[in-house]
């Protein structure tokens, strides 16, 4: 079966080349914004709808006015797919799947799309149009195919990225009679049906006193000047790393979990809502439950594995794997438990939750398979 799947990697423009991608991302930048304020007066004034042909018409107008001649400079394609990334959002919207579409700052990240028809891949170089060399990519490992569109990117810390969308045959991983449930936690970042207990690396606190030092010398610079630049990109680069190693940690532990096991369960849980304790939204935002849940569904799908998520209001930590007592009340403070049903002593708490998440999980998959 064919799938999409994107490969990231880092290339280092030369002068010409980041000249050239700092007036495409201002151009797709000012494109965005324009059309979405085009959108936002249309809805709320008019209660009208603009679809993607209005807004390409309108993005038509925009180039043939003096004001904004400069939108020629750069290749028509990156401004018509921020056209079409801007309709995606505006159905999410609709669709109440996503908030409402915000204006982009040059402060921030900074990407462009680019199809098959502004770029060429031959030999294993990209070149982009309107570049006379190719980029300078760290292949760190080779393109399985062809790509039928690439991103470039730029982020906080000025580092520079592109993203090749290709389309490759999955392939199914031998199939293990192993399952695991998955109990999420902040001591530990989840533990498993099994009694395996992976510890939370807490990537925030490693790389506190480096943070808070740089935030320190950002607040004495002058607003405005050079130096006050270099220091918020220090900044930049602190959180860089700490994001780039909560990824790679969570990319290996998915990796494995995928690899041992046939069917995995998890539980179902409301982060939005979580992330509103201000005593706890700091060390929930940095465990990166979400992103955790999110590889092992879509790294489950390619391997041809079963993953299954339970309803978060499920009594998984409450009720006894033995038995099926369920406890009136169990505080967080209380990591082990005496069952009244069965009279089985000192219960882990967090293996005991595995255990339950594992057995509903097989029970949703068995009812959807009858």
């Amino acid at each position: 079966m064919k799938t999409e799947r994107a490969y990231k990697y880092r290339f280092y423009p030369t002068p010409e080349q980041e000249a050239l991608l700092a007036r495409t991302f201002g151009c797709v930048r000012f494109v965005w914004n324009a059309v979405l304020r085009f959108r936002t007066d249309a809805f709320y004034q008019r209660q009208e709808k603009i679809g993607y042909n209005d807004a390409s018409a309108f993005l038509t107008e925009l180039k043939k006015h003096p004001d904004t001649a400069f939108l020629a400079e750069v290749s028509s394609v990156p401004l018509q797919q921020c056209l079409r990334h801007q309709q995606t959002a505006f159905k999410n919207f609709f669709s109440k799947r996503a908030r409402y579409p915000r204006f982009k700052s040059k402060k921030h990240r900074q990407s462009a799309t680019f199809a098959s028809s502004a770029f060429s891949y031959r030999d294993g170089a990209i070149k982009l149009a309107k570049c006379s060399e190719p980029l300078n990519i760290r292949w760190s490992r080779a393109l399985p195919a062809a790509p039928s569109s690439i991103s470039i990117s730029k982020d906080a810390a000025g580092r520079y990225f592109v993203s090749c969308l290709c389309k490759v045959d999955t392939e199914a991983l031998p199939i293990t009679p192993k399952m695991v449930g998955i109990d999420l936690g902040l001591k530990d970042l989840f533990v498993t049906s099994d009694g395996k207990k992976v510890n939370n690396p807490r990537h925030t606190a490693r790389y506190a006193r480096k943070l808070a030092r740089a935030q320190r010398h950002l607040s004495r610079k002058q607003k405005g000047s050079n130096n006050r630049a270099k220091a918020k990109q220090k900044v930049a680069r602190c959180h860089a790393k700490m994001a780039d190693t909560r990824l790679d940690h969570l990319h290996k532990l998915t990796r494995q979990i995928v690899n041992e096991n046939q069917v995995i369960a998890a539980e179902s849980l409301q982060i939005k809502s979580m992330v509103k304790n201000r005593h706890l939204s700091k060390a929930i935002s940095d465990v990166g439950w979400g992103e955790l849940v999110r590889q092992l569904e879509y790294k489950a799908a390619w391997a041809d594995r079963q993953f299954v998520q339970i309803d978060r209001w499920y009594p998984s930590s409450k009720r006894c794997h033995g038995c099926g007592y369920v406890m009136e009340s169990l505080p967080l403070n209380v990591r082990t438990w005496d069952c009244p049903g069965c009279g089985t002593q000192r219960i882990d708490r967090d293996v005991n939750a595995a255990h339950n998440i594992l057995k509903a999980g097989t029970a949703l998959l068995a009812g959807a398979e009858s």
